[in-house]
């Protein structure tokens, strides 16, 4: 097993890579995370995983390999990000109530050059109310969280149907990254 780095805060994306594999160690980057005029969701979350991975070798001393990700909730083909105030949190979350959305998680690999592979998942939210949006956030505090939801936890109950990856939705495709490790011989 080749040795890289994860670049990403989001500690559910490191719980989700040790499933597959403890040989990589964490770099911390921030990007600016502003989407381009008239850039498709699918194109932004392409962007900025990738410039995720082309942060983090700058910061590097290596050519060791970089993983990076992306997720957003796309909803009417609106980026949600991340909440950035508890009742942006609740708005977002009132947004998604009684409909379908998309979450787009981008995964890139970056060596010598660049793989991506892009993951989308539909979810639909049941009708959700204020107060159910409160309580959750006042528990759960998920301004980490695009969309301001962590299917993992207890807005899991607010799914009624849900097509696609699990773990995209978390953060990262487990399916695609291992898609990723294998095609440059990084074996998990």
């Amino acid at each position: 097993m080749s040795k890289f780095y994860l670049a990403s805060r989001s500690p559910r994306r490191s719980i989700l890579l040790s499933k597959l594999t403890t040989e990589f160690e964490l770099i911390d980057v921030e990007v600016d995370e502003t989407p381009g005029i008239n850039e498709s969701p699918s194109e932004y979350v392409l962007r900025i995983s990738l410039e995720k991975a082309m942060q983090a070798r700058q910061n590097l001393s290596s050519s060791i390999p970089v993983l990076s990700a992306d997720t957003e909730v796309v909803c009417n083909n609106n980026i949600l990000g991340k909440p950035n105030t508890l009742a942006e949190a609740i708005d977002m979350l009132m947004s998604l109530s009684k409909r379908e959305h998309v979450v787009y998680t981008a995964v890139t690999l970056l060596t010598e050059t660049h793989n991506q592979l892009l993951n989308s998942s539909r979810v639909w939210f049941r009708n959700i109310d204020k107060i159910e949006c409160e309580d959750y956030i006042k528990k759960f505090m998920p301004l980490d969280k695009a969309g301001a939801y962590g299917i993992q936890d207890q807005a899991a109950g607010f799914i009624t149907r849900f097509e696609g990856s699990y773990s995209g939705v978390m953060g990262l495709p487990l399916s695609d990254t291992v898609r990723l490790l294998t095609i440059l011989n990084i074996n998990s």
